[in-house]
């Protein structure tokens, strides 16, 4: 995958508000990237900047992926949204319809009739 694939992930990520989350296929969506979700994982596996807010994206059920090799990221992520508000149900799913990122109800409430 090129720079500017993981750049347009990372742009679309960064607009991922504070206390809401998108799905994989949802970013890669908006990074142009129809289908391919997995490149989206694979994208914010490689990632080196703190200030992208990766631990926003989560899975089509709404939970956090697991990584493989036991990795600490899985709890951070849910540490991370927990401190933005984000509640998880008794399944340790995120409620989509609750807090799911809809990117075009924000641009349209910006835009006036």
């Amino acid at each position: 995958m090129n720079s500017s694939t993981y750049r347009n992930i990372y742009a679309a990520v960064s607009r991922i508000p504070r206390g809401q989350v998108a799905t994989y296929g949802q970013i890669a969506l908006l990074a142009g990237l129809p289908g391919r979700a997995r490149q989206v994982g694979y994208a914010l596996s490689a990632l080196n900047d703190p200030s992208v807010p990766w631990h926003r994206v989560i899975n089509a059920k709404g939970e956090i992926s697991p990584r493989s090799g036991g990795s600490e990221a899985d709890e951070l992520q849910r540490l991370r949204l927990e401190d933005e508000g984000i509640r998880f149900d008794s399944h340790g799913r995120i409620p989509l319809h609750l807090y799911r990122w809809r990117p075009q109800e924000a641009f349209l409430d910006t835009v006036s009739v």
